[in-house]
């Protein structure tokens, strides 16, 4: 018995490894993945992989013909898995980050436990990189918690990008920020014409490097027909609300904040906020969140959930100034397509003989400043008999430097010293 399950574990190991898009039939290994993954350890992350799964059972129809011809649903489930033996061992779901595609991000990677996961994972990712040709970067986004994640990615030539907290704000800490009347006269509701102002607020609130990672233009902060319509009914589906706004400075002409928050009618999730202030206005921060904390008291009370930047420290401080309580810390880690350049094909210089290479481009003679010439038409030098020798006697001492002269490429150099020494006397 031993025996032959010992060469059952040789014969699944010595099988290859075969990564394909993911189909209907894989389901099952993709919830059995899931149930073993780091997020399931606690109880609000296995709560969100059963929510997910049911999720995709229902709409997987819907989803994979949606992916078939453009729509901002096409890569709503994008996903790649591993497959050994007719046995599932691991998946990657990716998908675009901005509306160009030029940035795309691994929104989960899943592998099986007892398996080779570093190995596995890394030819699940590097499927991705191979296969999607218009991504030029990779971000992620990964807890500082998860060792066997961190490395993982690192392998894979991920490095870090920005740190984020996450928030979360208790009902009677909301009920206390609602109490005071925000000071915000330049408050507007958003709509596809701010567009050009939000994207220079969200220009300006992060570094050069995080910006140019992102790559966020003006078009994605623009919402389409089709996606107004999608997210109406998503919606309606989920019995919540989304209110958005920004703060306008006449003087500059510019947005210095802004915010959205998804509220739960039903009270069962706790409010999610998103918010962004420009580093030069952060007294907006108490404002914003007054703004939200009233905007929250209209429903049924729950704790309020966001993020904040280690490149915005202001927010992170007044959070902590108010009592807000710590609940996730996470990693933004980025990857440049570049490094295919280095991964695909090694190549050791050592056999690489560099003066055997440019022996044929080095010049035989030594040039000499102001040696070329620029004759007229009928001015002539030397034979070309002549030229040659002298040019072949000093080969092995000095250069020779190259002019034009009349459309054709001539030799230059000490000629016109060997010619005044060859010249007849008298």
């Amino acid at each position: 018995m031993a025996a032959r399950m010992k060469m059952n574990s040789l014969i699944s190991q010595n099988l290859s490894v075969v990564i394909r898009p993911a189909q209907y039939r894989d389901l099952d290994g993709i919830e059995r993945l899931t149930n073993e993954s780091f997020a399931a350890l606690t109880p609000q992350g296995e709560s969100d992989g059963m929510k997910q799964m049911q999720w995709l059972r229902r709409w997987y129809g819907l989803l994979k013909f949606l992916s078939w011809f453009p729509n901002p649903l096409k890569y709503r489930f994008f996903a790649y898995v591993a497959e050994q033996g007719r046995v599932l061992r691991g998946m990657v779901q990716v998908s675009p980050f901005n509306r160009t595609r030029s940035t795309w991000r691994v929104d989960q990677v899943l592998l099986e436990r007892g398996c080779d996961r570093l190995g596995i994972g890394s030819q699940l990712l590097r499927h991705c990189f191979e296969s999607i040709l218009e991504a030029r970067t990779w971000i992620l986004e990964v807890n500082i918690n998860d060792t066997d994640a961190l490395a993982l990615y690192r392998r894979n030539g991920f490095q870090r990008l920005a740190e984020i907290t996450y928030w979360d704000i208790m009902p009677e800490l909301l009920a206390d920020l609602a109490q005071s009347e925000p000071d915000l006269p330049n408050l507007l509701p958003v709509s596809n014409a701010d567009a050009q102002l939000l994207y220079q607020l969200d220009t300006a609130s992060m570094p050069p490097l995080v910006r140019q990672v992102f790559d966020r233009q003006t078009c994605d902060f623009k919402t389409g027909l089709f996606e107004g319509l999608a997210d109406a009914v998503k919606q309606w589906l989920n019995k919540t609300e989304v209110v958005s706004g920004y703060v306008f400075e006449p003087q500059r002409k510019a947005a210095i904040g802004y915010f959205q928050i998804k509220l739960d009618r039903q009270g069962k999730e706790p409010h999610v906020a998103t918010l962004t202030i420009h580093p030069a206005y952060t007294w907006l921060y108490p404002e914003l969140l007054s703004q939200l904390a009233r905007i929250a008291q209209d429903f049924p009370q729950q704790s309020l959930r966001l993020a904040s930047a280690d490149y915005l420290p202001e927010g992170e401080e007044y959070l902590e100034q108010i009592g807000a309580s710590r609940i996730e810390h996470t990693l933004i880690m980025s990857r440049s397509v570049w490094h295919k350049v280095r991964e695909s094909k090694f190549v050791s210089l050592e056999g690489i003989q560099l003066p055997e290479v440019l022996q044929g481009l080095q010049p035989a003679r030594k040039p000499i400043p102001g040696g070329m010439s620029w004759g007229q038409q009928g001015k002539r030098s030397l034979p070309d008999r002549r030229l040659h020798n002298n040019v072949k006697n000093n080969t092995s001492k000095d250069s020779v430097a190259f002019f034009r002269n009349h459309g054709s490429v001539e030799a230059s150099g000490q000629v016109e010293s060997d010619v005044d020494q060859e010249q007849p006397r008298g």
